[in-house]
C-alpha cells in the first residue's frame, strides 16, 4: 500500500497551502519566542500541530504519520544525543581530575582576554571540530570548554551558536556537500566551489560579527589585528581548498591555519587592555562579553594579569591537554576511509516499518513519482558520537580516573539531558512528518515561485530547512533537486542556487532548537534562559540569512556565476 504526497491543501492554491504548512513553524516560534514556553513543551506543541496538519490537510494516514514522527525522534536519541552526552562525560572528566584548571590556565597565559580565547575556542577550535565530526559536537563541547574559562552559560552559548556558521557548509568531512553532490548529481567539484565563493565573504565577517554582537562594538577595541588575522587567514585557507583540493578537509586546513595564525601572533603581540590608550574598551563591554560568570565577573575579564596565573611545565600542560588530544585523534581516525570502512561493518540499516517506501514523492519536487524512503542507519561504532565516547574512555585510562566516580558523573549527565533530549526528539519528529506529509516540499514550492528573487529566496529555503531539522545535510538533501529543478526553469545556475541551499541553511543552525537544545543541555542553560537565547540568535539568523541572499544575488546578476 502506498500513498502519494499532495503539496496544494483543500483545493487552494499555493499561497493558501504554504501558509498552513508554515503552522508548525509559526508554533514553535510563537512559543518560544512570544509565549516565553520552554522548548520541550514548545516541541511537543509544534509535534501536535503538525500531526493535525498531516492527517487533516494532506490526508496522510495515521499510520505513516506516526511512524515519521517515531523516525525522527528515535533520531534524536541516536547519532544526536550520543555526541552530547559523551562530549559532556569529556569534559566532566577534565573538570573533576583537575585537568581542566590547568587547561584554563594553559590559555590564559596564552591570553587572557576573554574575547580572543572565545575566537580560539568556539570560532577556530569549534570549527575544527565541526570539521571533523560535526552534528552537535562542537557546540557541546567548546561551550563546555568557555564556561570553565569563566564565561557564564548564556554567553557561552550564544558565543558558539555564533561561531558555528563559517564551518557548517563543509561540517563532518564534507557531508554536508557529499550528499547534496549525490541528491542532485552535479559535480562535486563545481558545488564545492561555488559553496566556498559564496561562504568567503560571509566568512571573513563571522569573527568581527561575534564580538561585536556579544560585546557590542567596544568590545572591538584593541583586538582589531587578531579578529581580523583570524578572517583573512581561515576565510583564504577555506576558499583556496574547497576550490583546489574539494570539501572533505576544508574545515580542517583552514581551522588550523587560522589556530597556528593566531597563536603565533599572540607570541609576538599583546592585547592592550582597557584604559591603557584613548578610546580602548571599557571595562564594563569586556565584563559583558563573557557574561555574568560566578567568580569571575567582579574585574575586566581581559585585565587578569599573567603573574596571577600559575606556570606550569611543560610536561604538564601536555598532561591536561591529553583528553582533547585524544578527542581530536579519534575523530580524525573515525574519518579515514580505511577505518571508517571497517567500523561500518557494524552498522545497520533498518527499513524503517510503515515508512519506508510507503510514501510516493510526486511532480515537481521530482522528476517523476517515486518512493521516498525511509532508513535509519545505526552506525553505532562508526557514529562520531562513538568517536568521542571512546576518547572519554582513553581519558579516564590515562588519567586513571576511578570507576565509580566516572559511573556517577554518567547518571548526573543522564539526568541533565532528560528535558533537552526531549526537545531533540519532538523538534526532529516534526521535521521527519513535515517531510514525509508534504509540507516541506509546499514551503519549497513556494520559495521557488518567487520567479526573479529566486536566488534571495534559495538562501533563505537552505535557512528554513535546517531551522526544522537542525542538519545543513538533512536540509540539502531535502530541497537540493528542487533548487537545482527550479534554477533550469528560471535560467540561473543549477550550481550556484544548491550552494546557496547549503550556505543559507548555515545560517539557520543557530536557531534550530535542536541546536539550542545541545548548547542548553551542554552549558546547563535554565528554561528562561533558553528562551532568552532563542531570542538572541533570532535576529542574528535572519540578518545573515538575508546576507546570504544577497551575496547569492551578486553572483547571480553581477557576477554570471555558470
Amino acid at each position: 500500500m502506498t500513498w502519494n504526497q499532495t503539496y496544494l491543501l483543500f483545493g487552494h492554491g499555493l499561497g493558501f497551502s504554504c501558509l498552513l504548512a508554515t503552522l508548525p513553524i509559526l508554533t514553535l516560534l510563537v512559543m518560544v519566542a512570544v509565549w516565553r514556553k520552554p522548548a520541550w513543551i514548545a516541541g511537543l506543541a509544534g509535534l501536535a500541530v503538525t500531526f493535525l496538519l498531516a492527517m487533516l490537510g494532506y490526508h496522510m494516514p495515521i499510520g505513516p504519520a506516526l511512524s515519521a514522527a517515531a523516525n525522527g525522534a528515535v533520531f534524536g536519541l541516536f547519532p544526536i544525543t550520543w555526541i552530547i552526552f559523551w562530549a559532556i562525560a569529556l569534559f566532566r572528566v577534565t573538570v573533576e581530575t583537575g585537568q581542566f584548571e590547568i587547561i584554563k590556565d594553559s590559555i590564559g597565559k596564552l591570553t587572557p582576554d576573554r574575547r580572543i580565547q572565545a575566537l580560539l575556542i568556539a570560532f577556530c577550535f569549534g570549527a575544527f571540530l565541526e570539521g571533523a565530526a560535526g552534528f552537535g559536537t562542537p557546540v557541546a563541547i567548546a561551550a563546555t570548554m568557555l564556561i570553565g574559562l569563566g564565561f557564564s552559560p548564556f554567553r557561552a552559548s550564544a558565543i558558539c551558536l555564533l561561531a558555528n556558521t563559517a564551518p557548517v557548509a563543509f561540517g563532518s568531512i564534507g557531508i554536508p556537500i557529499v550528499t547534496l553532490a549525490g541528491i542532485t548529481g552535479l559535480p562535486l567539484d563545481k558545488l564545492s566551489t561555488a559553496i566556498g565563493l559564496i561562504s568567503t565573504p560571509l566568512t571573513l565577517l563571522i569573527p568581527i560579527y561575534i564580538v561585536v554582537a556579544v560585546g557590542g562594538l567596544s568590545a572591538m577595541s584593541g583586538i582589531w589585528l587578531p579578529v581580523l588575522l583570524t578572517s583573512v587567514v581561515y576565510s583564504a585557507v577555506q576558499l583556496a581548498v574547497s576550490v583546489y583540493l574539494g570539501p572533505q578537509l576544508t574545515d580542517i586546513l583552514a581551522s588550523l591555519a587560522a589556530i597556528v595564525a593566531l597563536v603565533v601572533l599572540l607570541r609576538r603581540w599583546r592585547v592592550r587592555l582597557p584604559g591603557s590608550y584613548p578610546g580602548a574598551a571599557t571595562s564594563a563591554a569586556l565584563m559583558r562579553f563573557a557574561g555574568a560568570a560566578p567568580g569571575v565577573a567582579s574585574a575586566p575579564e581581559s585585565s587578569v594579569k599573567e603573574r596571577d596565573i600559575p606556570e606550569h611545565s611543560l610536561r604538564t600542560l601536555m598532561h591536561a591537554w591529553t583528553p582533547y588530544g585524544l578527542l581530536v585523534a579519534c575523530v580524525l581516525l573515525w574519518g579515514w576511509t580505511p577505518v571508517q570502512k571497517t567500523l561500518s561493518r557494524a552498522t545497520i540499516v533498518i527499513h524503517w516499518p510503515l515508512l519506508h517506501d510507503v510514501v510516493q514523492r510526486m511532480p515537481p519536487i521530482v522528476p517523476a513519482a517515486s518512493p521516498y524512503h525511509a532508513l535509519f542507519t545505526l552506525n553505532w561504532l562508526a557514529a562520531a558520537g562513538t568517536a568521542c565516547m571512546f576518547a572519554t574512555l582513553l581519558s579516564v585510562a590515562y588519567l586513571r580516573f576511578s570507576l565509580g566516580a566516572f559511573l556517577r558523573i554518567l547518571l548526573g549527565i543522564v539526568h541533565q539531558l532528560i528535558l533537552p533530549t526531549a526537545t531533540v526528539s519532538s523538534v526532529l519528529a516534526i521535521a521527519f512528518l513535515m517531510n514525509y506529509c508534504g509540507a516541506t516540499a509546499t514551503l519549497g514550492l513556494g520559495f521557488a515561485a518567487a520567479g526573479a528573487l529566486f536566488p534571495f529566496f534559495s538562501a533563505l529555503l537552505g535557512w528554513i530547512g535546517v531551522f526544522l531539522t537542525g542538519s545543513d545535510t538533512s536540509s540539502n538533501a531535502l530541497f537540493g533537486n528542487l533548487q537545482v529543478v527550479t534554477a533550469m526553469k528560471l535560467g540561473f545556475s543549477p550550481v550556484m542556487m544548491a550552494g546557496a541551499n547549503s550556505v543559507g541553511g548555515v545560517m539557520g543552525k543557530m536557531i534550530s532548537l535542536q541546536t539550542i537544545a545541545i548548547a542548553a543541555a551542554a552549558t546547563g542553560l535554565t528554561q528562561l534562559e533558553q528562551v532568552k537565547l532563542f531570542r538572541f540568535t533570532l535576529r542574528h539568523s535572519l540578518l545573515l540569512a538575508f546576507l546570504t541572499g544577497g551575496v547569492s544575488l551578486l553572483y547571480a546578476y553581477v557576477f554570471h556565476f555558470r
